[in-house]
């Protein structure tokens, strides 16, 4: 990242959200790396010393996206990636993606050193606002220490939730303690009988009752409940 001596150091990390935000994502939390999380280094092969995540948190990535989307396969990578690596160009950063590989990058170990969010019985993680309505699209790995605010520590949100209705609220039971069954899920979603799933979105996430004011438009819905079944169909 090019040094603004303008502006304290204390403002180089918010130069680099504000950034993200113009691209059409959301800032969601930085950390600098240790070994053991496997971050790799720049491209240019200096170790990484911040790591920036992206993603959504709200409507502003679909509301960037939606516009300009395509209907090739995998359209919001595409997107994605061709605006973070423009990001990570201006920014003098080495853009790092969740749907690259095999090996593919720990974004979900990467996500709970970043900012507060935690394990679901659903296997995603849950925000204690947003709860199952937010993502991580691509991480931009910087070679500068920013300074970074410290990490408030928060409990799940799970843990006070006795009912658990995110594991019965699936019609075919494709969520379980054990784990998730997707080819369960993936039988129901091609039958007529799986089309509510499809047009309203997963009834086990919509049964959290965690951040329901923060749920995704009808229309981001029905495209990620799409995009989940042509993964499911091809695996």
């Amino acid at each position: 990242m090019t040094e603004d001596r303008s502006a304290p150091a204390g403002d180089a990390l918010a130069r680099v959200e504000a950034a993200v935000r113009d691209s059409g994502l959301d800032p969601r939390g930085a950390f600098h790396p240790r070994p053991q999380d496997a971050v790799p280094p720049l491209a240019d092969g200096r170790p990484t010393l911040t790591l920036v995540l992206l993603g959504n948190a709200g409507p502003r990535m679909w509301d960037a996206f939606a516009p300009t989307r395509t209907f090739g396969p995998h359209p919001l990578d595409h997107w994605t990636r061709e605006v973070v690596t423009a990001l990570a160009q201006r920014l003098g950063a080495t853009p790092l993606f969740p749907f690259d590989g095999p090996p593919h990058h720990p974004f979900q170990r990467w996500a709970m050193r970043a900012g507060p969010v935690h394990p679901s019985p659903l296997g995603i993680l849950v925000h204690p606002e947003l709860g199952l309505w937010h993502a991580y699209r691509a991480a931009l790995a910087l070679g500068e220490h920013l300074p970074l605010p410290p990490r408030a520590s928060t409990a799940s949100p799970c843990d006070a939730c006795a009912d658990r209705p995110c594991l019965s609220a699936c019609p075919v039971g494709a969520f379980a303690p054990e784990g998730f069954d997707p080819a369960a899920c993936g039988d129901w979603l091609a039958r007529p009988r799986g089309e509510r799933c499809m047009h309203d979105g997963c009834a086990a996430r919509l049964a959290c009752p965690v951040g329901r004011d923060r749920r995704y438009a009808p229309a981001q819905m029905r495209f990620h409940m799409a995009a989940f079944a042509r993964a499911v169909d091809r695996s």
